[in-house]
């Protein structure tokens, strides 16, 4: 009888060792610090970022003092979201943009909001869940999100009618998310996606940036998952963008710069040669991580305008 008490004993140790590295984990990986507060000029350090500081201030500044109108929807699971809304037209197309981990729509959209202007396309630029004004505490790598994609894509119908065409477009995580959203039941309106810098699959970014931080990934890993699981509410590996790539026909455009040192540029390639027939793949000669816009406009102006007459979707000429 003792020794079985002290079996039980030990096994309750060991699962609460194992619990608290796996909280320890999601803490550091998928809990969202509070971010109202958020600082929209913050970037990566180093010298791809340094470069081209002003270029990016100058974005900002010039997507944070255009006139927008604030909307909420509530998400599948209740979550408060919100967006940035940029009118045009009644009869224009939307672009729906939505913005990388832990950063901001301001930040990772302005460039796109940009275009997207000139292009005199509707815009809704998107707070992703725990992120800016949209609530929640989990950042779920795409997993989530993918669903807010389709209620922001409802959103956009029941606003601009039925025949309205809508482009989607992310950077970072967020190209993750659109891509990941083309595995779920969307809209025909939906006509393409526009994805920068994406990663493959939630697993893999995680294990590459552990690696590099100092962790065992393949022992790490476990912990990981488990806590997404046990204190996020849910499974890490639902969903990923090279899975939804082989099972939708979308149209897709993926930009990505060649010297990209946080999400490899070998994951777009990767992704390409999964959609040979539907998947357009740039790749920005001396562009880092979210940088491919500012390092050539040009050839991603015409890539994208390329891209869209494909599609037919309508621009002015002069752009």
């Amino acid at each position: 009888m003792i020794a079985l008490f002290f079996i039980i004993l030990i096994l309750f140790i060991i699962l609460l060792v194992i619990l608290g590295i796996s909280y320890y984990a999601f803490r550091i990986t998928f809990l969202a610090p509070p971010h109202l507060d958020e600082n929209h000029y913050f970037v990566p350090e180093g010298p791809q970022y340094e470069a081209l500081m002003e270029e990016i201030k100058l974005s900002v500044k010039r997507m944070a003092v255009r006139k927008y109108e604030s909307v909420t929807i509530t998400s599948y699971d209740g979550t408060r979201l919100f967006a940035r809304y940029f009118h045009m037209d009644a009869h224009a197309p939307l672009q729906i943009l939505f913005h990388g981990y832990k950063s901001s729509s301001l930040l990772d959209c302005s460039g796109g909001t940009y275009f997207s202007h000139l292009l005199k396309h509707n815009t809704l630029v998107v707070d992703q869940r725990s992120h800016g004004a949209s609530e929640g505490t989990v950042i779920t790598f795409g997993i989530k999100e993918r669903r807010d994609c389709l209620a922001w894509i409802q959103y956009g119908i029941s606003r601009l009618g039925k025949d309205v065409p809508i482009i989607l477009s992310g950077l970072s995580m967020g190209a993750s998310t659109v891509l990941m959203a083309a595995d779920l039941p969307l809209p025909s309106n939906v006509k393409g996606i526009i994805a920068d810098c994406p990663y493959t699959s939630p697993k893999e970014i995680i294990l590459k940036v552990g690696k590099e931080r100092g962790f065992p990934p393949f022992l790490m890993y476990p912990f990981l998952r488990l806590g997404a699981t046990v204190f996020g509410h849910f499974n890490l590996e639902e969903s990923s963008a090279i899975t939804a790539i082989k099972n939708t026909r979308l149209p897709i455009l993926i930009f990505h710069g060649e010297e990209d040192n946080f999400v490899p540029c070998e994951m777009s390639r990767r992704m390409s040669l999964e959609g040979k027939e539907h998947i357009t793949l740039v790749t920005i000669p001396g562009a880092g991580h979210g940088l491919s816009y500012l390092v050539d406009p040009d050839l991603y102006e015409y890539s994208i305008k390329k891209f869209l007459s494909e599609l037919s979707i309508p621009f002015p000429e002069s752009v």
